[in-house]
């Protein structure tokens, strides 16, 4: 299930050549499976039945390319036949003389010897799917005796020592570079971000006491408040950055343009030209227009926060996601109340709407003549262009005029301004939020100023290379600094706090908060309330039980059933993981459903894992009881355990952004992934981000423990909803959820063939 009609496309896939869907023969090199989106790849050896220059021929529908070894030997292929490099071209079943590169120049062949073949087949969701593989020389009706390389049928599904590569599929081929294209996404460029885990950490004497501690107390914590189901989506608020991350996906806003939706400035101007159109319907979701749309979100003007966004269709649904939940009513229910929540009108739309009137008049102009040209051209359709009998020029031939010294004045606006920090379930192509200069810069130099007087000055600040702040208006704001400072002009180190600017506040409340834990806390930690009655601004302080672990154990919990080449991946790139890192504080946990396609235990045997451990069960798969059970294994309370998928590409970062967003009795960390397209792939990663679901989760073994775990009793052999049932519990334990979009994290596309409780299914065979 691979999208694109190109053999390229198909080069792109993450499984390709050695981890196919499924492994099987066939009997001659004419092949329709009558399926869509699919690649092929067949190979063998051809024995001919006599000495002589043979010729071979390929057609299909879409692209193929037939490769042809000298010898028997893989190495030796060379591309013989093609049809199409684009994904457009096509030929019918046996038309073998479309284009003149399906057809091979003469080859000698000799009877004595067997040569390595390979035949590549892509075909897209359109057409009739075929392949085939002509030759000159055989009398008609006579197929080209061929045999296959091996014998797979006791063979695994990740059993791939056996199966042959040449230039055509080998990973190292040049054609693996040269046709990859340039892709538009932001997200690819370079970020110290990526790789600043790899710096070594300041010394942690360095930074104690550095700041005075405060009590870390936020008022959007909703502990012990009453949550009621699919509720908690409410109370998560998204974090601010700095600097841009370049998470918003603007590659795909040609597709998906909420983004400019969602502003109220962007409506203000769709506003404009359905009043000078007279409403017409323009709006790309059917049923609905931008007339609608703006007038609805501009006749009220709730206060901020007030409600949710409005909720619109789901994207696909996923594994993280409770999208696909058996009762759609039940799903969506926490989400209906914001269905006539307006974002709050823009000052700076009705400033701009005299500057923008003139030119959105000329352009209902061109429209309007456009229109009329249409209504033309139906009239007197049966009139040829090129007709002569007509003695005037047809109307429909009249030229638009051109304005070519037309302007317009704009002023530089910032749509990142118009954001909030809600959990926004509407918009799934928008980045994370963006944090202003000036206030980093402001807290970052307070920062600075009372490290250098503790420890006499020896740090320099080289680089800001990334600040988050989760913003609270009634107490004050947190923020994770991570800085790149040189350490008496020479060693550079990496300094990764949080710090709390809290609010000037009353005695009272100000004491209740120094000591939220009780009396145990007071013995063990300073006051901070004198510093916030000797001050009417706001100080800078450390906040108290916010320190994160940079060692701290990490276990990967995942259940799995009978999906080796995608346990496979998964393993290699945990065996990548620690070979990039050189952490071994980490763990991969897999539980098994009685998976027959592989033996995983085996599989994690021979992985260069720094540990790792096997659970197996019997029974159908069940998602939550399989994380729970992962979870029950692991031992210390004082770790984490990152509830996880298995078809996820994580970032080399990945375990330093969940240890930083993890503070045990205080931060649990979803981060958002980004789900690929069919067809797409971590370096041409089109898709968009996951903002519903919340199955990729970050904890600590404590405070799942303490929450209750799974809920295995509800949620069994469906799937969907036990994520947004276990963020109600959470943040109803008085925890925090960070959630912020993660840079190339990202989910691969995946169809539900064979997963999970349908490998039963057996497909019918000739």
């Amino acid at each position: 299930d691979w999208c694109g009609g190109a053999v390229r496309h198909l080069r792109k896939n993450l499984h390709f050549p050695l981890f196919p869907h499924t492994r099987t023969t066939v009997k001659k090199l004419a092949v329709s499976p009558k399926w869509k989106n699919y690649g092929l790849r067949i190979f063998g050896y051809i024995h001919p039945f006599k000495d002589g220059d043979f010729q071979f021929s390929v057609a299909s529908d879409d692209n193929s390319e037939f490769w042809l070894s000298s010898d028997e030997s893989p190495s030796n292929s060379r591309l013989a036949a093609f049809v199409g490099k684009l994904g457009t071209e096509w030929t019918a079943p046996g038309e073998f003389t479309k284009f003149s590169s399906q057809v091979s120049k003469p080859l000698r062949l000799m009877s004595s010897r067997r040569y390595y073949f390979e035949l590549l087949h892509k075909q897209d969701d359109r057409g009739s799917d075929h392949v085939e593989v002509g030759v000159s020389k055989y009398p008609p009706g006579v197929q080209l005796p061929s045999s296959p390389p091996s014998d797979e049928s006791t063979l695994k599904m990740n059993h791939v020592e056996h199966i042959p590569q040449s230039l055509a599929s080998h990973s190292g081929s040049y054609l693996w570079e040269t046709q990859w294209d340039e892709h538009g996404a932001d997200m690819l460029k370079s970020d110290p971000r990526d790789t600043f885990f790899l710096t070594p950490a300041i010394e942690p004497s360095r930074v104690e006491n550095v700041l005075v501690p405060c009590a870390y107390s936020p008022t959007y914590v909703v502990k012990d408040f009453p949550i009621a189901r699919y509720q908690g989506l409410q109370f998560v608020y998204l974090s601010f950055v700095y600097p841009n991350d370049f998470t918003r996906l603007t590659h795909m806003e040609t597709e998906n343009k909420c983004f400019y939706r969602e502003s109220p400035l962007y409506l203000e101007k769709s506003q404009q030209v359905c009043s000078i159109q007279g409403g017409q319907k323009t709006s790309e979701s059917p049923g609905e227009s931008v007339c609608d749309q703006a007038a609805a979100r501009q006749t009220q003007s709730p206060s901020p926060g007030a409600c949710l966004p409005q909720h619109l269709p789901l994207p696909k649904a996923s594994e993280e996601s409770a999208a696909s939940l058996q009762d759609p009513s039940e799903a969506s229910h926490h989400l209906q109340q914001a269905s006539n929540c307006p974002w709050p009108p823009d000052p700076l739309a009705l400033e701009q709407h005299l500057q923008r009137k003139r030119v959105s008049q000329e352009e209902d102009q061109t429209a309007s003549q456009q229109e009329g040209k249409g209504q033309e051209e139906e009239e007197e359709e049966e009139v040829s262009d090129y007709s002569y009998e007509t003695g005037e020029l047809p109307q429909s031939w009249l030229e638009d005029s051109i304005n070519w010294q037309r302007t317009f004045s704009v002023s530089s606006v910032d749509f990142e301004l118009l954001r909030s920090d809600w959990n926004d379930l509407r918009c799934n192509v928008s980045g994370n939020l963006q944090l202003s200069e000036s206030e980093v810069v402001d807290v970052v130099a307070q920062y600075m100023e009372k490290l250098n007087e503790k420890n006499g000055g020896i740090y320099t600040l080289l680089r800001i290379i990334n600040v988050e702040k989760r913003r609270d208006t009634a107490r004050g704001n947190r923020y994770l600094l991570e800085l790149e400072l040189a350490e008496r002009g020479q060693r550079t180190v990496r300094l990764s706090e949080y710090v709390y600017v809290l609010l000037h506040q009353s005695k009272q409340d100000d004491s209740a908060e120094a000591n939220p834990e009780g009396p145990a806390l007071g013995a063990t930690e300073a006051q901070p309330s004198t510093w916030s009655i000797l001050y009417g601004k706001p100080i800078l302080c450390r906040p108290l039980q916010l320190s994160w672990k940079q060692d701290i154990m990490v276990h990967f919990v995942v259940p799995v059933k009978n999906q080796a080449r995608w346990v496979q991946q998964f393993i290699s790139d945990m065996v990548s993981l620690y070979d990039i890192t050189k952490d071994a504080n980490f763990n991969v946990i897999l539980v098994d459903f009685d998976s027959d396609d592989m033996d995983i235990e085996k599989a994690l045997q021979d992985a260069r894992l720094p540990r790792y451990q096997y659970l197996r069960r019997t029974g159908n798969f069940e998602r939550s009881a399989g994380l729970q059970a992962g979870v029950d294994m692991v031992e210390d309370g004082h770790s984490i355990v990152f509830l996880c998928d298995l078809h996820i590409h994580f970032p080399p970062n990945i375990l330093d952004s969940i240890r930083k967003h993890c503070v045990e009795g205080k931060l649990a960390y979803a981060p958002i992934v980004m789900r690929l397209s069919c067809g797409s792939s971590p370096r041409e990663p089109n898709g968009y981000w996951e903002v519903n679901g919340f199955g990729l989760f970050g904890i600590y073994k404590s405070d799942f423990d303490r929450v209750g775990g799974m809920n295995t009793e509800e949620f069994r052999d469906r799937w969907g909803g036990e994520d947004w049932e276990l963020l109600d519990r959470v943040l109803q334990s008085g925890l925090e959820v960070e959630r912020l979009r993660l840079r190339n994290f990202y989910h691969y596309y995946h169809s539900k063939r064979g997963m999970w409780n349908a490998h039963s299914k057996k497909s019918p065979k000739d």
